[in-house]
């Protein structure tokens, strides 16, 4: 079963792994030193709100998009990225909860998260996979490509020195300052020629 950490270990954690909190008390998490990092961004469909500068970053997936993000995502985790998964929220779970209730409890409740855990909580805290739960994450990230309108959530895949945001845009932006996790991830959907 998926296990929930603690607001305060999340946190030292990151630290300790050269990111800094970008808001106060949420799963918002950037690079300390961000000289080095190199980007890539899944992106279902076109967005028109996408940054010039960011174009060149971006890879096309092919409809449908929740599912085929998810199976990148999971791929890329089980055959490159071995260790835990950690899903946070950018904003909290008690802003979550109260906004997406009709379908994020029954996301969470889905992928064996008992999401009365989380109400309460006015932190960023990290529901933590092992590669042997990737089904229950499968689920839940399909939920929230699917139904997320405003909010974001950050993957962090510890100890690696890497980020993705999983945007409500139905896309996933990549973050790293490890060349062979890049490699890693720009292999699964090299640019376009």
């Amino acid at each position: 079963m998926p296990s929930v950490i603690d607001y305060p270990l999340v946190l030292e954690h990151m630290r300790s792994l050269g990111f800094k909190s970008l808001y106060h008390n949420s799963g918002a998490f950037g690079f300390s030193d961000p000289s080095h990092v190199r980007h890539v961004g899944w992106i279902g469909p076109a967005d028109s709100t996408l940054r010039p500068a960011a174009i060149p970053f971006t890879r096309s997936v092919p409809a449908p998009y929740e599912s085929a993000l998810t199976t990148l995502l999971v791929n890329l985790w089980r055959q490159s990225l071995p260790g835990p998964l950690w899903l946070l929220p950018m904003s909290h779970w008690a802003y979550e909860l109260d906004v997406n209730e009709s379908w994020l409890g029954p996301a969470l409740q889905s992928a064996g998260i008992d999401p009365a855990t989380l109400k309460p909580r006015n932190t960023g805290n990290a529901i933590e996979f092992s590669p042997d739960e990737s089904a229950s994450l499968s689920l839940l990230c399909q939920h929230l490509l699917e139904n997320l309108s405003t909010s974001d959530y950050t993957i962090a895949f510890p100890p690696k020195p890497l980020l993705c945001t999983l945007h409500h845009h139905k896309q996933l932006w990549w973050t790293t300052t490890d060349d062979t996790v890049y490699t890693a991830i720009d292999s699964i959907l090299p640019k376009p020629n």
